[in-house]
């Protein structure tokens, strides 16, 4: 891939104070409630752009995207943003702990060259319409790019990991904790010979996206609708895939509105496809909460031997797994697909259940009244089984993370997991640097 320096656009501490309260997560995983208390955060907070409120007096010619740049052409004159003086990759540096083990993930951002999906782009997931037209709104009105587009690539000598090492050890521009206790870094790398060595190092390099896959496909479509020859570049983040910093988390799916759903009767038919494994408990919150413990060690387990599975809760004083009984079943339902895509526990559980058992169509499963998409969070499963008991939604699956190889072995058939198949973990924040066209 073809990638370059930039002088990005970044808040100035002078002008705005505690630049940490500028930034945002990105704003396709931002809530009202979390929209609320960025805005109350800092008057500058990157939300209002990325993520805007909305009114009910809003018409074509003031609404949230209009609000957007008048926001970004207000703050640079006033000099919240400023232009680096010169040409840089920027080094991003997370620093996270996951059940007690401390991560590192090292990241440069630059400015990759746009290219259709093939051989250099890989996307590994499919995208849903709505939030591309979104971003594409934006980018209309304020001619800039916020959010990172996260992209993997494969450098066994690791060249941009050992430069970021060294420029770690400097004094960051930027340091934050975001409130899932991540530490984010910011670092500035303008030495020629270190923008050489990451450049040509990434020249032949293709590039899985990790995440961001709306922000690409909307970078792509404006690049052609503006004609703008500075929009054929567009801000990346770069991650390589033999870090160990790099962590994949589940995605749990929570569905509802399903028609004449009952329970009894779904598990019946679940019996014909799936080995079905009980985890019974009693009314004790102790004894219920052992039983949901049982469940995903099992689920681990049954990861690690790579069998399929993925676990079931629909209140009843059960959890339960759902383990593949024939790999035939999806080869029969999804015969265009690889192997390597059919074995996915994510297929499998879109295809054989939410599909073929459930009748959530393609279309329903970008409803979040009918399928939500849950991050494995800390309490993230604490809160959907609360849901499920008090009637809210009507069943959830509970999945395990995609393996880094199966990643890899899905993109290399050039074909694309169901809809929120990874979280990558922690996510790239938004407003570090802004990429302005």
């Amino acid at each position: 891939m073809e990638i370059q320096p930039f002088r990005a656009y970044r808040f100035d501490a002078s002008v705005v104070g505690d630049v940490g309260d500028c930034i945002a997560p990105p704003y396709d995983v931002i809530d009202a409630d979390q929209q609320r208390q960025l805005y109350e955060k800092s008057p500058y907070n990157i939300v209002r752009i990325t993520r805007g409120k909305t009114t009910s007096c809003d018409d074509e010619q003031h609404n949230q995207y209009t609000r957007a740049a008048e926001y970004l052409t207000q703050w640079i004159q006033q000099g919240a943003l400023k232009q680096d003086a010169r040409e840089s990759i920027y080094g991003y540096v997370q620093d996270f702990t996951i059940d007690g083990v401390a991560f590192e993930r090292l990241t440069f951002i630059a400015l990759g060259k746009l290219e259709d999906f093939g051989k250099t782009v890989k996307p590994h997931e499919q995208v849903f319409a709505k939030p591309m037209l979104d971003r594409l709104n934006l980018k209309k009105a304020t001619a800039a790019r916020f959010g990172l587009v996260f992209m993997l690539y494969e450098d066994p000598q690791g060249v941009a990991d050992r430069i970021l090492q060294k420029t770690a050890a400097q004094k960051p521009v930027i340091d934050f904790v975001d409130d899932q206790e991540v530490r984010h870094r910011l670092f500035v790398i303008t030495g020629k010979a270190e923008i050489e060595a990451i450049r040509q190092m990434m020249a032949q390099k293709s590039c899985i996206i990790a995440d961001g896959h709306h922000r690409y496909t909307t970078g792509l479509n404006y690049w052609r609708q503006s004609g703008n020859p500075a929009a054929a570049y567009q801000m990346m983040a770069f991650t390589n895939l033999r870090q160990q910093g790099l962590v994949v988390l589940a995605t749990h799916r929570v569905a509802g509105s399903v028609a004449d759903f009952e329970p009894q009767t779904f598990l019946g038919k679940l019996q014909g496809r799936f080995d079905l494994v009980e985890f019974p408990f009693t009314s004790q919150d102790e004894d219920k909460m052992q039983a949901r413990q049982r469940m995903l060690a099992r689920m681990k387990t049954l990861h690690e031997e790579d069998r399929v599975a993925f676990g079931i809760y629909m209140a009843g004083g059960a959890f339960r797994i759902a383990v593949l009984k024939d790999k035939q079943l999806m080869a029969d339902a999804a015969p265009g697909m690889s192997e390597a895509w059919r074995t996915l526990d994510v297929s499998v559980l879109q295809k054989l259940a939410l599909e073929e058992l459930l009748g959530i169509d393609e279309e329903r499963m970008g409803d979040p009244d009918c399928v939500e998409y849950v991050k494995d969070v800390p309490n993230a499963i604490d809160a959907i089984i609360s849901r499920i008991d008090a009637g809210q939604k009507q069943v959830a699956f509970f999945t395990n993370p995609v393996k880094m190889q199966q990643l890899v072995a899905v993109t290399d058939t050039g074909e694309r997991m169901p809809h929120k198949s990874t979280y990558f973990f922690p996510k790239m924040y938004t407003g570090l640097t802004i990429q302005k066209l």
